[in-house]
């Protein structure tokens, strides 16, 4: 049973996450031959201010 963690910056509306989570689960179907009913999708929503690339904090960027 895929668990897929997904972390994206804060502010996506709850219908982009429920088309991402579609698209991920047809993903994960169609490539690894598992049923939709087994995948499951954590979404974290994280401020820039937590996230960090390269050093830098992204609330900076």
């Amino acid at each position: 049973m895929p668990i897929v963690n997904v972390a994206l910056y804060a502010g996506r509306t709850d219908q982009q996450k429920a088309d991402l989570a579609k698209a991920i689960t047809t993903a994960i179907s169609e490539t690894a031959g598992v049923p939709d009913s087994a995948t499951t999708i954590i979404f974290q929503d994280v401020e820039k201010a937590s996230w960090s690339v390269g050093g830098e904090m992204m609330s900076e960027a």
